[in-house]
């Protein structure tokens, strides 16, 4: 019976044309776990991309299918991310999910550690910069990614200046601040104690980048053994060795970095931020301070846009897919603590403090103001998701095309002042003073707004010299403030009416 409930599972929900359609697959190569990558070729433009496949019959229960889900929506979460694989699009047919995504042709870091042996500080410092840079951005995106490893990271070139990327996130989950986890994942000389333990947060991924660091230095593990049994007592119970080659020749600030990505203590251990505040990594220029984070940075992104661009991104928003915005939903769900559907000013403050922000009531009290399109005093899921898309979901030509036909009410081409102002009164918005609005976007000054001049209001990075570091920034602060973590619900809103509702 189990198995014929899910002979005809999906893991997305919706249909999807065949891959086969618009790609070609090549020669192979990687294989995981559960699946196998391609090169890929787009038959339209000939870029080229990999295809990770995966084949269902290795999905044997609902929880596979919910993980590979997961997977994507996790992608998609960190799709801005400068040291993560991108993914382009997903396809499923009865025997596949494919994943496409973008190509490394580097191999992994870890060939690379097995031909070197071991880097220079230097290098070593900027490899695990990028490995815990990625960390901080899953964990104040609300993600544990809980299989951090060597062969997880790709160079994007064989090239010595290339490019290191985090490709693989299949055991990686969305969390909830403070909730601790008993289920036993990652691999052997990488994994945390606290998870042989079974009681584990997120901190479990700086354990297992310093486990990184340690054998980039050295050329080998910090806790060894010729079992696997054995090396679990060597993680729950041994000493660091710091005595034989080459420790000696290593800087003490090295080995101090080390020790706290290394304590056995959980809550003692350094956080992500902290890792890359520290002296050994950090340029003797570069100024000590916490950046903004992802939240706070389209935040503040979204409060320099005029009216018309803030509605036609709660326009966008509604029409993306889940996988494009299951992981933002995650996050609101996460700051909005008392589970109403809104997040109010106190709740984007509490979180905000708990990041470490510096930001003075009144500057929080802006964002708050420019996030609320409706003017109710709150935040609700549409204009939340709205407020912190990825810049590259707002730029897509689809996502603008539509938000201008939604504006254009007669189908003439323009959007007058009478169509905007209609779309403020179907959004609550009462009457609001346009002419101004119209007058900044209306290059040709014939008091309306064409497909041109709306696209290029869209594609235009306003506030982006303000105190936006990257988009890359954006939910880290907010999601900090959470312990880094949000609930993993069962469930998505639809594709059709994914703003409707929270819940």
């Amino acid at each position: 019976m189990a198995t014929r409930s899910l002979a005809n599972r999906t893991v997305l929900p919706y249909e999807t044309p065949k891959l086969r359609d618009h790609y070609v697959l090549g020669r192979k190569l990687g294989q995981g776990q559960f699946g196998t990558t391609y090169h890929c070729i787009h038959k339209t433009t000939g870029a080229v991309y990999a295809c990770k496949s995966i084949p269902k019959r290795k999905l044997v229960c609902r929880e596979d299918y919910d993980d590979v889900w997961r997977e994507i929506q996790i992608m998609h979460q960190l799709s801005d991310h400068p040291s993560v694989v991108q993914i382009k699009g997903t396809f499923e047919d009865s025997v596949f999910v494919h994943l496409v995504m973008e190509i490394c042709e580097g191999g992994e870091l870890f060939d690379r550690i097995v031909t070197k042996g071991q880097y220079s500080e230097r290098e070593a410092a900027k490899l695990i910069k990028t490995v815990v840079g990625v960390v901080e951005g899953c964990h104040s995106l609300g993600v544990m990614h809980r299989d951090l490893k060597p062969e997880n990271f790709l160079f994007d070139s064989p090239g010595d200046d290339a490019v290191l990327k985090a490709t693989d996130f299949g055991l990686s989950i969305f969390y909830k601040p403070g909730q601790r986890y008993s289920d036993v994942v990652g691999s052997p000389f990488y994994v945390a104690p606290e998870v042989l333990c079974k009681h584990y947060g997120p901190e479990i991924d700086i354990w297992s980048a310093g486990v990184m660091l340690y054998i980039l230095l050295s050329g080998v593990p910090p806790f060894w053994a010729d079992t696997e049994a054995g090396v679990f007592k060597q993680i729950l119970h041994g000493k660091l060795n710091f005595t034989s080659e080459p420790w000696p020749n290593i800087s003490e600030s090295a080995k101090d970095l080390i020790r706290k990505m290394l304590e056995r203590h959980p809550r003692s251990r350094i956080s992500a931020h902290q890792v890359l505040c520290h002296p050994w990594i950090v340029d003797d220029r570069a100024p000590d301070k916490p950046l903004d984070s992802a939240v706070l940075s389209r935040l503040k992104q979204f409060s320099a846009m005029n009216k018309l661009k803030k509605l036609a991104l709660r326009v966008i928003a509604e029409r993306l897919s889940e996988e494009e915005i299951g992981g933002l939903k995650e996050l609101f769900k996460m700051i909005d603590t008392d589970n109403s559907g809104t997040i109010t000013f106190q709740e984007l403050k509490d979180g905000l403090k708990k990041v470490g922000s510096e930001l003075m009531e009144s500057e929080i009290r802006a964002l708050m103001e420019a996030a609320d399109i409706d003017n109710n005093g709150s935040i609700d899921y549409c204009e939340f998701i709205a407020a912190t898309l990825h810049m590259n979901k707002m730029e897509r030509e689809e996502n603008i095309l539509a938000a201008f036909t939604y504006f254009d009410k007669d189908g003439s081409g323009y959007i007058t002042i009478d169509e905007l102002q209609q779309a403020c009164q179907e959004y609550g918005l009462g009457d609001v003073p346009l002419e101004d609005v119209i007058r900044e976007i209306d290059q040709d000054n014939d008091g309306r707004i064409d497909y041109g001049e709306f696209t290029a209001m869209m594609r235009k990075g306003e506030g982006m010299g303000r105190s936006i570091s990257t988009r890359s920034n954006l939910n880290k602060n907010i999601a900090d403030a959470f312990g880094m973590g949000v609930k993993d619900l069962t469930s998505l809103p639809s594709t059709t009416a994914s703003c409707s509702s929270s819940s």
